[in-house]
């Protein structure tokens, strides 16, 4: 039986300036992300403001602790990045 979880979180960008330098920002992330953990990444929210950004991770496993193991190394890993803050995130079972 296969396991989905699914993480939104929401970034704050202090240093955008522009919605180009934002998009700059979330598109390394998201390839970093997504070559690091093997997981889907895309940006579900906040598209139009330079310095808001709600992400969405999906991992796909066949056991749950590994799902969930995955989804918490991604959101330190973005914690880690001196570009973002993260505001807040929830993760959920699908």
């Amino acid at each position: 039986m296969s396991v989905v979880l699914v993480s939104e979180v929401q970034l704050y960008l202090s240093e955008a300036q522009s919605l180009k330098h934002k998009r700059a920002v979330i598109s390394s992330l998201k390839e970093r992300l997504h070559n690091r953990f093997n997981i889907s990444v895309a940006e579900v929210a906040h598209n139009d403001l330079w310095q808001r950004s709600t992400l969405a991770l999906a991992v796909v496993s066949n056991a749950g602790d590994h799902a969930g193991q995955v989804i918490d190394k991604a959101v330190r890993f973005i914690e880690s990045d001196s570009r973002v803050q993260v505001m807040d995130f929830f993760v959920e079972e699908r």
